[in-house]
């Protein structure tokens, strides 16, 4: 190779180095501006959305500070999701709407050493607020695409303490149990039998209730018996499988 053909091939070589260094630069700048916007909207969610509406608990406030729902959602709706609205996340289900997912949560009063049960696994992001919280987190999916999904996620976000099963979450999780807390979130029309029985000795329990109209419901098991509370009208996907169809 000729002396000037050496020099021009030393000087494209060059120039190309340099310009797919600047473009990973720009992508990195880029993926930067992204995590500082994202995190900016979770800060705002937070302030205006949640603890504006009375969310007072300390350690829920700052879950849901960490937790990235960006994460959890398509990414056609990722501009979106830290916005006041539930989102689909596929299979007919959504991730629900950010105050919804901290009152459930802050119902349950979690402390730090609880065994959690969760019914409706969906995205994975309720599970990954309670895993913020609790000892122990199980979480059950009757959809086999969005538990794969939801598992993939988390193992990313690296959480070692939740537990994903696919399964008929009316049913509970027996060889688990009993739970310190249980959190539905799809609206059964009745509270299933076994989840009552899988729930400990002054445990609560949070779930929607209903078909067309449902209430968001608090329970505490104390000597056997469910004490009740309602807590406000929600809309939630209603719950499927055998158990629902049977009435157990």
């Amino acid at each position: 190779m000729g002396v000037k053909k050496k020099g021009l091939f030393l000087w494209i070589f060059s120039m190309l180095f340099i310009f797919l260094a600047n473009c990973s630069e720009r992508e990195r700048v880029s993926e930067l501006d992204s995590k500082a916007d994202f995190k900016t909207m979770r800060e705002r969610m937070v302030e205006t959305q949640i603890q504006a509406r009375g969310i007072k608990d300390a350690r829920v406030l700052s879950a849901m500070l960490k937790v990235e729902r960006h994460r959890f959602v398509p990414k056609e709706y990722q501009n979106s999701a830290y916005s006041d609205q539930p989102l689909p996340i596929g299979e007919g289900q959504t991730i629900s709407q950010p105050y919804i997912v901290a009152l459930m949560t802050e119902i349950l009063e979690l402390k730090g050493g609880e065994k959690v049960l969760e019914v409706g696994t969906g995205s994975g992001y309720q599970a990954a607020i309670l895993a913020e919280l609790a000892k122990e987190v199980y979480t059950i999916e009757i959809i086999e695409t969005l538990a794969s999904s939801a598992k993939k996620v988390l193992l990313d976000l690296a959480y070692q303490n939740i537990t994903v099963k696919v399964g008929d979450g009316y049913l509970g999780w027996p060889e688990a149990a009993p739970f310190d807390a249980i959190i539905i979130t799809c609206a059964p029309d009745h509270i299933p039998n076994p989840l009552l029985e899988q729930l400990k000795e002054a445990g609560r329990m949070v779930l929607p209730v209903g078909t067309y109209s449902q209430e968001l419901q608090k329970l505490i098991k104390r000597s056997g018996k469910i004490e009740t509370t309602n807590v406000t009208p929600v809309i939630f996907v209603p719950m499927t499988g055998e158990g629902v169809k049977k009435g157990k």
